[in-house]
């Protein structure tokens, strides 16, 4: 009998504290739709200008940000919500010969930049995506984009770390208020479809949101 209770009880915990992380969720996304669409805006206006005048979004990060990135990628090239023309998004994290090579023959923090370096031209867009800010590859590539002449259009958390300071002012800067990895993580997924469906709105006209 005590067993069933306390069993009872475990699960009892486990669904408040399920129900507790949709709640943190909500709350954050609530607070962060006033703090970040204005930043949003300008990032899809950043995104709009690249991809009207033949540019390409290349996207980095590491980790869950790295899958991040890749999302973005293949909502771009394929689609979003609508059928529409083809848009150029390299994910940065995807091709492993680069990667171990660049990663062996040189560091771990330069497997973004040399691609950057090597794939970039002026009026391209770099999605540099770090949820701390302070992920030293990503800031490389910051650096080798600001070489090329790219915008950059960073989501971060935690402040903005590092990046808020390598940041130039044609930049565009959506850092989450917040400190905890999964909270930035989850705003940035819903950044990015707001990313997308900002620019499907601008190239294919309003469209009513589905419920």
């Amino acid at each position: 009998m005590q067993a069933v209770i306390r069993d009872a009880i475990i699960h009892t915990m486990q669904e408040l504290r399920i129900q507790q992380h949709f709640i943190d969720s909500a709350d954050l996304k609530y607070k962060a739709a006033q703090m970040l669409s204005k930043p949003i805006a300008e990032g899809i206006a950043a995104l709009l200008a690249c991809v009207t005048s033949g540019g390409k979004v290349l996207a980095c990060g590491n980790g869950g940000s790295a899958a991040d990135a890749q999302h973005f990628a293949a909502e771009f090239v394929g689609r979003f919500e609508r059928e529409r023309p083809e848009l150029a998004a390299i994910a940065l994290s995807t091709d492993s010969s680069i990667l171990t090579a660049i990663a062996n023959d040189y560091n771990f923090d330069v497997i973004f930049s040399k691609q950057v370096r090597a794939l970039g031209t002026p009026g391209d867009v770099l999605l540099a995506i770090s949820t701390s800010g302070n992920s030293a590859n990503v800031l490389a590539a910051v650096q080798a984009a600001h070489e090329r002449d790219m915008t950059i259009i960073a989501l971060t958390g935690r402040g903005g770390g590092k990046m808020a300071q390598a940041l130039r002012e044609t930049d565009v800067h959506i850092c989450v208020p917040h400190e905890r990895t999964a909270r930035i993580q989850e705003v940035h997924l819903l950044t990015l479809h707001c990313l997308c469906d900002g620019v499907d709105t601008q190239l294919l006209g309003e469209q009513e949101i589905a419920e």
